[in-house]
């Protein structure tokens, strides 16, 4: 402990003894460390903004559509499917309730259009229009805050009402209550019955807050059959740990719905949150491997820098070692003292590095809200880490030879 404590002690002295050197030393390891910590963070924070946006969709939904959602090569396999009606949802319906133990809760249709909503002096643009049904209110990651859903007769009899998301809700109403007012949809008053809770965009393409549910019967009335080949079934699972079940149950019913023949290919694509998940992992793939290489470069640069400084302090102070030597300090000590210098440098490197990219992601999460960084107190502790095995290896080699020099010849050495 003593040795330990004194080699601590003539390392921080010689630090404090040449700052400027010990400061540029530094930099490279600050730089790498940086780079480190910044790639962690905008991982981890893609992961973090990924989870919640899919959290968006609900984890216990499978989405019954005409396309799939990615890997579209053989389109040409999928453009002459029927499109999916609000009646596959209905017989859906009937089918889950015939079913003993089923793993599928109901199903809702739903028809998206995108249109432009306003009032008498306020107007939104880009605004999503789903027309659904009541039951979708079970399917519903967003609670209504104000006001309610539609009702059942209200859904049936395909009354002109709507409930719309917070974005909606401050352009038109700023400043007011927006249950009981009106809106022009198409041309076409809608009674505003409910606002939902603020959600935030989806994978930064779209925002949840900027969407208008009305009823089916009215949207399809109004607005007609969606561009993108029909309606959307939405289906509600029981259990989101026997997913794999309820997509083989989900595919057994829809066969039924559509009235295919055994052997026949699936006129229908069940979608589901795994879609993106695989799109996004070789991404993040990339994205670490490029950070890896950069911040490998960094730190090598760094590494290097305290390696030729702590040679350099081995060489100034040859004639100190060889008189500590001649005096009876063993290897060790010698050995302990050297890398204990370069792990401070870098140790102190990396404290910098942490405290830079902590300053970084306040500014990137002030000024681009839309880029997640995520800087976490496990990312801080590998960066520490790092920063005390970069000191080891770079520090090693100096110090052994320092260990290794004869008292003799140090001694004499001009």
């Amino acid at each position: 402990m003593y040795e330990l404590t004194e080699a601590f002690r003539i390392a921080l002295a010689q630090i404090g003894a040449h700052k400027m050197r010990s400061a540029l030393t530094a930099l490279g390891v600050i730089i790498g460390i940086t780079a480190v910590t910044l790639m962690g963070a905008a991982i981890h924070g893609m992961d973090v903004s990924f989870e919640r946006s899919l959290d968006l969709l609900g984890n216990d939904v499978l989405y019954v559509n005409k396309w799939p959602w990615t890997n579209m090569v053989d389109w040409w396999n999928f453009v002459n499917r029927p499109p999916i009606l609000p009646e596959n949802a209905a017989r859906l319906n009937k089918i889950i309730a015939a079913t003993p133990h089923s793993l599928l809760e109901v199903s809702v249709p739903v028809c998206v259009y995108g249109v432009s909503v306003k009032t008498g002096t306020h107007q939104a643009s880009g605004v999503f229009l789903d027309g659904t049904t009541y039951a979708y209110a079970r399917l519903l990651t967003a609670d209504v805050v104000e006001g309610r859903f539609f009702t059942p007769e209200e859904s049936d009899g395909g009354r002109q009402v709507g409930v719309i998301g917070a974005d909606v809700a401050d352009t038109l109403f700023p400043g007011q209550p927006a249950v009981g007012q009106s809106m022009m949809l198409g041309g076409q008053p809608y009674r505003v019955v409910g606002v939902l809770s603020r959600q935030g965009p989806f994978l930064g393409r779209f925002s949840y807050d900027n969407q208008i549910f009305v009823t089916i019967a009215s949207a399809r009335k109004y607005f007609g059959t969606p561009r993108n080949g029909g309606t959307e079934v939405r289906v509600k699972v029981r259990d989101p740990a026997r997913m794999d079940d309820a997509v083989d149950e989900l595919i057994g019913a829809m066969r039924r719905v559509r009235g295919q023949l055994p052997g026949e290919r699936d006129n229908f694509t069940i979608n589901q949150q795994q879609a993106f998940k695989s799109q996004l992992d070789p991404v993040k793939r990339v994205i670490a491997l490029v950070g890896l290489f950069i911040t490998g470069l960094a730190l090598s640069v760094g590494a290097i820098g305290i390696m030729n400084i702590t040679f350099v302090s081995v060489k100034e102070r040859t004639r100190e070692i060889g008189t500590r030597k001649a005096l009876g300090a063993r290897r060790r000590t010698i050995l302990l003292q050297f890398l204990i210098e370069a792990v401070s440098i870098c140790v102190a490197g990396g404290l910098a590095g942490v405290a830079v990219t902590f300053g970084l992601s306040l500014f990137i999460a002030k000024s681009l809200p839309n880029l997640p960084v995520d800087l976490s107190f496990t990312l801080i502790a590998i960066s520490m880490l790092v920063s005390v095995v970069t000191g080891v290896l770079a520090g090693f080699a100096p110090a052994l030879g320092a260990s290794r020099l004869d008292p003799v010849d140090a001694l004499r050495y001009e």
